[in-house]
């Protein structure tokens, strides 16, 4: 088990810098999708709301109410999904719990900025906050998606 010191470590400047400064914090007022996801262990939550054109996420806005991990995370899923594919948030999504669980390589771009959660491999119990926003981006495009095509 990690050190106090590492932990206090963990929160960087970098880290508590993109929990303060979120890029779409607001809701969307006629999303196409709603997802709300929760965090048992801690009772972190993210909802999330998308529109998809052509594919992609057109407009995108999340509410976090989430440690400074999970927050730093919904800032990294802000700051790189509008324009992002389906297959893009799930490969991120994917990318990011390996780099969680087994040390795999950063999620690729525009999803990169993960990197700065790398520190937090050792702190199993923040892994699901740290894995919310993206979570419910990934199905929130899915319900998006199902709705286009029904």
């Amino acid at each position: 088990m990690p050190a106090e010191t590492d932990l206090i470590k963990l929160y960087s400047g970098r880290i508590l810098e993109l929990a303060a400064d979120i890029p779409h914090h607001e809701r969307l007022s006629a999303p196409q999708a709603t997802v709300r996801k929760r965090s048992p262990l801690c009772g972190s939550t993210v909802t999330v709301d998308v529109a998809v054109e052509d594919g992609k996420i057109a407009e995108f806005g999340q509410d976090v109410k989430a440690c400074a991990l999970g927050q730093a995370a919904a800032a990294v899923v802000g700051g790189a999904v509008i324009g992002a594919t389906r297959a893009q948030v799930e490969q991120a999504r994917d990318a990011l719990r390996e780099m969680l669980v087994n040390d795999g390589p950063t999620p690729p771009a525009p999803f990169d900025g993960f990197e700065v959660l790398r520190p937090a491999r050792a702190y199993k119990n923040r892994h699901a906050s740290i894995l919310l926003s993206i979570d419910a981006t990934a199905e929130a495009m899915a319900e998006a998606e199902a709705t286009q095509t029904a």
